[in-house]
């Protein structure tokens, strides 16, 4: 066995110790589809789990810079562990989303608003 087997064997078999990442791997959930709407500065992520995390396009520099044709063409990483741009060199993760989605939803819970992010 190479070493670099080795080190990606040990790799896929390490256990997540992320609090978000323990969720996303032991509940299984993943990005089934993505949404673009540039005109409602609009990025919804649709989950496994029937779960809609929603984002701002204007928070992600290359995707704001991007054509609507380059907006659209989008893949899913790793089954839906995360999202690429391959034309604008970008990917994303469900980690990164689903933490910014708890980070807003909780500083508007504390500004008294009471619209949510992650729905």
């Amino acid at each position: 066995m190479t070493t670099s087997h080795k080190r990606r064997k040990a790799i896929k078999n390490k256990r997540a110790t992320d609090p978000i990442e323990k969720m996303i791997f032991d509940n299984g959930i993943r990005v089934r589809h993505v949404v673009v709407d540039r005109n409602l500065n609009l990025l919804v992520l649709i989950l496994s789990n029937g779960a809609i995390i929603k984002s701002r396009i204007s928070d992600f520099p290359k995707l704001s810079k991007a054509s609507d044709k380059q907006l659209n063409k989008w893949s899913l990483i790793s089954e839906g562990i995360g999202i690429e741009w391959p034309d604008l060199d970008e990917d994303l993760s469900l980690k990164g989303f689903i933490k910014s989605a708890f980070m807003t939803g909780t500083l508007r819970t504390l500004k008294g608003d009471q619209e949510s992010i992650l729905a």
